[in-house]
C-alpha cells in the first residue's frame, strides 16, 4: 500500500513539471513578439518617419557648430540640431567642447576679466579634453597657461637691456619674484579639490602679490611698462582664478558636480593639536606653549664664542637637509650684524634670543645707495611656519637714507611673538601670505607697516618717530592690488604712540593711521589705544584721488585721543566706525585662519574680540 501511494505521487509531480513548462514556452513566446514589435516600431521611426526632415540622410558629416545659440535658435532649428547630435560622425572632442561652453561662462561670469578668462579657457578645454568635462580640471588648466604666460616674461624680461645697477638688481629680483609666483600657482593648481578655499585664497594672492613685487622694483620708466605689459595675462589669470574659486562651489552646484572640498575642521575644547601633527611636533609644541626659550635648541648661536656658532647665517647653513620637525635655534644676547635670509626650505624654523633688545640683528642697506627695497632686509623669512620670539631686527640706515627694511616676511604662517623691529621708512614689510604678530615693538616713519600679506598685529607697541624735515609719518601703507585678495594690516588692541623724540614736536608733525600703496588697500584697526599725534583725519592720499574709492579702511572700539572719527576723511572708500558683525571677519579666526597654527605654537592670542 505504501508503495502505491508513492507511484500516484510521482504521476501527479510529473504531470505538474508538464504543465509549468508549457506556460513557460507561451510567456516567452509573448514576449519574443512584443520585442520583435518593438524593434519594429523603432525601425519605422527612424527610416519612415525621421528620414524626410534630414536632406543630408544618417550619411551628414557636418560638424555641430562650436558656437553657442540662443534658446530661440535651438527650437527652431530643432530637427536638425537633432540629427546632428545624434550622428555619430560628430568628433567627440568637439562634442565636449560644445558642453564646456555653459561651464565656462558659468566659471568666468563675475570676473573682472571675462575676455580673458574665456580665452584662457577655452583653449584649456582644446588643448585637454579631461579638463573640458569638470569646472576643477578647467580651472587648473588656466592655473597651468598663467604659469606659461610667465615663463614667456621671464624671458622678455630678461632680454631688456639695462643700463643701471639698480635696474639691473631689480631683473634679479624680478626672476626671483616670477619663480615664487609660479610656484604659488603650481600649488593651487595640484590643490584644487583637494585644499580648502582659503589656503587657496591664500596661495593665489601671494601669486599676485609676487608678480606686482617684480613690477614695483623698477623705476617708472619703460622698462617697468615693458615688464608690466608681459605680465598682464599671468596677472589677469590669477586675478580671474581668485574669483572663480570664491564662486566654485555654486558652480558645481548649478552643473550638478559634486563638490569634494574638504569641510572645515574646527579644533574641538579638548583636541589641543591638529590631526595632522606628527607625535614629535606635538610632543615638542606641548612643551613649547609652556616656555619657548626652555626647549634644548637644535643649534646655539653666541657672539662670545660660547656657542657652537658665532654667526646666525653659519647655525643655518648647517641645518640638515632633510631635518624632520621643527627646528630649534637659541641667538645669545649680542649684536649681530649680518643680513640674514630664512630660505623657503628651512621651513618649520624656530628662532629665539635673550630678549628683543639683548638678541638683535642689525644692517644698514638701503635705497639710497642704490639697492632695491626688497633687498634691504636685514633679516628676511621665506620659509614656512617661522617662529620668532624675543628678537630684535633693525636697519640703521636712518631716514635720510629713504627705504631700509629691518624686517621683510613672505612665509606663510609666520608668527613673531615679543620681537622689536627698528627703523624709519618701511621698517616692516609684511610682503606676502598669512602672519601674526604678538606683543612686538615696531617704530618708524614713513609707511613703516607695509605690504600684502594677511597680517594680524595684536598687543604691540607702535611708535612713530622723528621724519625729517618737510616730510610726515604714515603708520601703515597697505598693498592690495585686487579687490578679492584675502589679504590686509589689522591693528588690534595695540598702542600707537609718539617716541620719546617725537612727542616734543608731534603738533608740527603730521602722522596719519595709512595711505593706500594699491588699489584695494585694506587696513582695519580695532580696540586698540590711537594717540593725540594722529592728525584728524586719520589717513591721507597716496597720489591724487588714487584708490580713495576702492580702498577699505575701517576703524571698531578704539580709545585715545586719536581715535575720535567725526573728523576723519570723506573718501568713499572710508568705512568709519563699523559695527561688531562688521568687524568680526577680520579677527584672527577667520582673517588668517589662525587657531589651527597658532594654538599649538605656545603662542597667546585672541582669536576674537578681547572684549
Amino acid at each position: 500500500m505504501a508503495f502505491q501511494d508513492f507511484d500516484l505521487i510521482s504521476e501527479r509531480r510529473k504531470r505538474e513539471k508538464q504543465a509549468k513548462m508549457r506556460k513557460r514556452i507561451i510567456t516567452a513566446s509573448i514576449l519574443l513578439v512584443i520585442i520583435l514589435l518593438i524593434a519594429a516600431a523603432a525601425f519605422a521611426y527612424f527610416v519612415v518617419l525621421k528620414g524626410p526632415h534630414d536632406d543630408k540622410g544618417k550619411h551628414s558629416t557636418k560638424a555641430k557648430s562650436h558656437k553657442s545659440k540662443s534658446k530661440s535658435d535651438e527650437d527652431s532649428s530643432s530637427s536638425s540640431s537633432s540629427s546632428e547630435t545624434a550622428d555619430s560622425s560628430v568628433p567627440k572632442g568637439e562634442t565636449n567642447l560644445v558642453h564646456s561652453e555653459k561651464m565656462i561662462k558659468t566659471l568666468c561670469t563675475g570676473t573682472d576679466f571675462t575676455t580673458t578668462c574665456e580665452d584662457s579657457l577655452n583653449k584649456a578645454a582644446k588643448e585637454n579634453a579631461t579638463a573640458a568635462k569638470n569646472p576643477k580640471d578647467l580651472l587648473k588648466a588656466s592655473m597651468s597657461i598663467a604659469v606659461e604666460e610667465i615663463k614667456k616674461a621671464v624671458k622678455q624680461v630678461a632680454g631688456l637691456k639695462l643700463d643701471m645697477p639698480m635696474k639691473k638688481a631689480a631683473l634679479e629680483d624680478c626672476k626671483a619674484l616670477l619663480t615664487d609666483s609660479m610656484e604659488e600657482l603650481n600649488t593651487s593648481m595640484s590643490s584644487v579639490g583637494t585644499a580648502k578655499t582659503p589656503d587657496l585664497n591664500n596661495w593665489l594672492s601671494a601669486a599676485i602679490t609676487f608678480q606686482d613685487n617684480c613690477i614695483d622694483g623698477f623705476p617708472d620708466g619703460p622698462d617697468k611698462s615693458a615688464v608690466q605689459k608681459s605680465l598682464k595675462i599671468a596677472e589677469e589669470i590669477a586675478s580671474n582664478a581668485l574669483a572663480m574659486i570664491s564662486q566654485l562651489a555654486s558652480v558645481l552646484s548649478t552643473l550638478h558636480i559634486p563638490d569634494s572640498e574638504p569641510k572645515r575642521h574646527l579644533l574641538s575644547d579638548d583636541e589641543e593639536f591638529p590631526t595632522w601633527m606628527d607625535h614629535e611636533d606635538r610632543r615638542m609644541l606641548k612643551g613649547a606653549a609652556a616656555d619657548i626659550p626652555k626647549q634644548p635648541p637644535n643649534a646655539t648661536v653666541a657672539k662670545d664664542g660660547s656657542g657652537k656658532f658665532t654667526t646666525i647665517n653659519a647655525a643655518l647653513k648647517a641645518i640638515p637637509a632633510k631635518y624632520e620637525g621643527r627646528y630649534v635655534i637659541f641667538v645669545k644676547e649680542g649684536i649681530y650684524a649680518e643680513n640674514v635670509k630664512i630660505t623657503k626650505k628651512m621651513v618649520n624654523l624656530t628662532m629665539y634670543g635673550d630678549g628683543s633688545q639683548k638678541s638683535i640683528i642689525t644692517g644698514s642697506k638701503n635705497y639710497v645707495d642704490g639697492i632695491p627695497t626688497y633687498q634691504t632686509a636685514t633679516f628676511a623669512v621665506m620659509g614656512d611656519g617661522f617662529m620668532g620670539q624675543a628678537l630684535g631686527f633693525r636697519n640703521t640706515a636712518g631716514p635720510e637714507k629713504h627705504q631700509a627694511v629691518a624686517l621683510r616676511v613672505q612665509a606663510d604662517k609666520a608668527i613673531f611673538l615679543t620681537c622689536r623691529m627698528e627703523g624709519y621708512q618701511d621698517t616692516l614689510y609684511a610682503q606676502a601670505h598669512r602672519q601674526f604678530y604678538r606683543g612686538c615693538y615696531i617704530t618708524g616713519t614713513v609707511d613703516f607697516i607695509f605690504g600684502n600679506a594677511a597680517a594680524v598685529f595684536q598687543k604691540c607697541l607702535i611708535y612713530a618717530r622723528k621724519p625729517l624735515d618737510k616730510q610726515q609719518n604714515i603708520v601703515t601703507a597697505q598693498g592690495r592690488s585686487d579687490k578679492r585678495q584675502t589679504t590686509g594690516i589689522v591693528l588690534q588692541n595695540c598702542k600707537i604712540l609718539a617716541d620719546e623724540k617725537l612727542e616734543p614736536v608731534k603738533s608740527k608733525i603730521k602722522t596719519f593711521l595709512g595711505r593706500p600703496w594699491k588699489e584695494y588697500s585694506r587696513t582695519i584697526i580695532m580696540e586698540s589705544e590711537i594717540g593725540d599725534l594722529i592728525d584728524p583725519e586719520g589717513f591721507t592720499p597716496w597720489s591724487g584721488d588714487f584708490a580713495l574709492k576702492t580702498l577699505y579702511y575701517a576703524e571698531f572700539a578704539n580709545t585715545g585721543p586719536g581715535a575720535k572719527t567725526k573728523s576723519r576723511v570723506k573718501w568713499s572708500g572710508y568705512k568709519g566706525e563699523l559695527k561688531k558683525d562688521e568687524a568680526t571677519p577680520f579677527t584672527v579666526a577667520p582673517f588668517i585662519q589662525g587657531e589651527p597654527w597658532i594654538k599649538p605654537s605656545g603662542c597667546p592670542a585672541s582669536f576674537g574680540f578681547n572684549s
